[in-house]
């Protein structure tokens, strides 16, 4: 069976302590409780979860749904977004499989970036590691008004930001990327090629506001 692999880049600075951590832990509930009650999600798509702090850690690796169980994650420390960068690379290199001469590999990566400050690294470094790895779709979040969007656009032409970093918005955010997870899943069942345009994500709601550079 070829998988869907989903990763999601979660900022677990300092700035994120209180409301905006607590909506994260409930959107990453919320969003696998979506995607296990469509059948096309159910059978193709993987998750992992990847946190950034003052370093970087792939707290769960590419897993099943119905094996996928929410890391405990609180907000401490500084923004190593390189560094996370560097280690998504790795992980998809591990973890992907590649298509050979006999069988087909697992689909592009679905990557989803989520963060509300500025790098406190050389965020630039990562980027090239990860351009390296050629993921396919990639989705980079600014979660109110302090996130560095010309940072974002860098890593990807695609940029939702927040109006707030509020437990409300950051609901809104998580479902619409249930949402697009469950559509490409449908897609690549249907059509059987890999998601990596904009015109292939569902509309945002209220509150976030996608843009393409």
């Amino acid at each position: 069976m070829r998988r869907l692999p989903v990763y999601l880049l979660l900022d677990t600075s300092t700035s994120m302590r209180g409301e905006a951590i607590n909506a994260v832990r409930d959107g990453l509930d919320l969003l696998v409780s979506t995607l296990r009650q469509d059948p096309y999600a159910l059978e193709t798509a993987y998750l992992s979860v990847i946190t950034f702090d003052t370093s970087a850690s792939q707290v769960v690796p590419l897993t099943e749904l119905t094996e996928f169980q929410a890391p405990d994650i609180d907000a401490n420390g500084a923004t190593s977004l390189g560094e996370a960068l560097s280690l998504v690379a790795n992980c998809i290199d591990r973890e992907v499989h590649k298509s050979d001469m006999d069988t087909k590999g697992d689909w592009k990566p679905l990557v989803f970036l989520m963060t509300d400050g500025a790098p406190t690294d050389s965020w630039e470094k990562g980027l090239a590691a990860f351009k390296a790895a050629k993921p396919g779709l990639v989705v980079c979040c600014a979660a109110g008004p302090r996130a560095d969007t010309k940072v974002l656009e860098a890593i990807s032409e695609i940029v939702v930001t927040l109006d707030t970093a509020d437990s409300a918005t950051i609901a809104s955010f998580f479902k619409w990327v249930s949402a697009s997870i469950t559509t490409s899943s449908r897609k690549i069942d249907q059509n059987r090629n890999d998601v990596d345009g904009v015109d292939e994500l569902p509309p945002t709601p209220a509150g976030v506001n996608l843009t393409k550079s």
